[in-house]
């Protein structure tokens, strides 16, 4: 999907998760949250857990849309 290779999984010599697969994983290019500077790995994977898979997104969009945009029929 991602058209690129996951990253480890982990920080180098830790056991701690590494952004960069959370980014990988949500579908999101590559740096959008973790090229950042000044921002903590910690403040990183709050704003991942904090926010929307794109994929996830559009996929409810196209389903609510027809919904709203079509005049509801009712039954007399």
């Amino acid at each position: 999907m991602t058209n690129r290779a996951a990253p480890m999984p982990t920080q180098p010599g830790t056991r701690r998760l590494s952004a960069g697969l959370v980014e990988w994983m949500m579908g999101l290019p590559e740096g959008w949250v973790t090229e950042n500077d000044g921002v903590s790995r910690a403040a990183q994977l709050r704003l991942l857990g904090n926010s929307v898979v794109p994929q996830q997104a559009t996929h409810a969009m196209n389903l609510l849309l027809p919904e709203c945009s079509s005049p509801r029929q009712r039954g007399t």
